[in-house]
């Protein structure tokens, strides 16, 4: 997806943003010289540069060769995790609502060899089939301001964690230990939730649906949530546990509800939902759903979903939380298409880590940009740089 020509108003906007947050990184750089480069990287990936890589984005910030460029990504002193401390406040001060939805999601970097950090032969849901790749799950965070990516973790499997001789290669530091993605992605939640980000929803596709320890969790922080489970997923309703998809034949006709889940490319996306009362431990404190979406053109095509949430949610809501997965899938594409989210070329534990922390802090002063665009001009008066 390329970037259009940069107007004028989208110029100054930059500018004004990439000043801002060149001053609330300042304390992360103790030297000059790193500092400026973190910027300059910035500048570059939200530049028109056909290709985000290490020379092209040296040449950017006017350079003749990338070692700059490969210093601040591999040897200079900085901590990409406070840099994304850093990002996650940023986001809430300026995109952040109290019904915001946090979104787990994750995609494939297509790799050659086998010495880039994670990097195996693995299901990729971005090539659809498995392939040699890293895997990086993310948050994201979406409101009626806009939608960003705010914090990252990148996969490690097995083989690569009790692996001494690969660990050391890619100076994977002696603390990180294997953690499923399910585990990233609880790690990833209680950051944003204790910097925070205000958020009253979660969503997530079946891979971390289905775990019941991901949902409790959830529940635990008082979170409601609508993640895809499999046609096969149990749960108890009544005084049985049966799959989901045995539920679809007792559903009425009044039952189904036509309703958009938000804006797609060719106008809104468009379903029929029905939502069913599944058992909860104490369901005047908080429920427990199984929701249901049927294609409009194809009515054998039927998505599930469990929920959680307050007693009194509506059908209406658990639809607009569904929704907001593709928002982060767009999110995904514009990271990868203009700023560079894939297209680093290190091969390191930590230069993954802090090429793709300055990638989605060009992506969240982009998501800026254009929820302040979007204002009304009184608004914008009084708003934050």
């Amino acid at each position: 997806m390329a970037q259009k020509p940069p107007t004028t108003q989208d110029v100054a906007g930059w500018a004004q943003q990439l000043a801002a947050v060149g001053t609330r990184l300042q304390p992360h750089f103790v030297r000059t010289e790193p500092r400026t480069r973190a910027l300059a990287y910035l500048q570059g990936l939200l530049s028109t540069v056909e290709r985000k890589n290490g020379w092209q984005l040296a040449e950017h910030a006017g350079d003749d060769r990338p070692y700059g460029v490969q210093h601040l990504l591999g040897r200079a002193v900085w901590d990409a995790d406070a840099v994304r401390d850093d990002l996650l406040r940023y986001v809430a001060e300026h995109l952040g609502q109290p019904e915001g939805v946090l979104v787990v999601d994750e995609t494939g970097f297509l790799k050659k060899g086998d010495r880039s950090a994670g990097v195996a032969r693995q299901y990729s849901g971005t090539a659809g089939r498995i392939e040699n790749c890293q895997i990086g799950v993310f948050l994201g965070y979406v409101t009626a301001h806009g939608r960003t990516l705010v914090d990252r973790e990148l996969y490690l499997p097995k083989e690569w964690a009790q692996d001494k001789k690969r660990r050391a290669a890619a100076g994977i530091p002696k603390a990180v230990r294997f953690a499923t993605k399910l585990e990233l992605a609880r790690q990833m939640i209680q950051r944003a939730l204790d910097a925070g980000v205000p958020a009253r929803w979660v969503t997530a596709d079946t891979v971390y649906g289905s775990d019941y320890t991901f949902r409790t969790t959830l529940e635990e922080r008082g979170l409601g949530y609508v993640v895809g489970v499999r046609s096969d997923h149990y749960v108890w309703v009544g005084g049985y546990q049966v799959q989901v998809r045995t539920l679809l034949a007792d559903l009425p006709k009044k039952a189904w509800q036509r309703h958009s889940c938000g804006e797609g490319a060719k106008g809104p996306r468009v379903y029929d939902w029905a939502c069913c009362r599944i058992n909860a431990p104490e369901p005047e404190q908080y429920g427990r759903w199984l929701l249901l979406r049927r294609s409009v053109t194809a009515p054998e095509e039927v998505a599930y979903f469990v929920c959680g949430g307050p007693p009194t949610t509506d059908l209406a809501t658990l639809v607009r939380v569904a929704g907001q997965r593709w928002p982060i899938d767009e999110g995904f594409a514009m990271a990868k298409g203009d700023g560079g989210l894939d297209e680093y070329e290190v091969r390191s534990w930590t230069g993954w880590y802090r090429h793709i922390t300055l990638s989605l802090f060009a992506l969240a002063v982009l998501s800026v940009i254009r929820a302040r665009a979007a204002q009304p001009v009184g608004r914008k008066k009084g708003a934050r740089n």
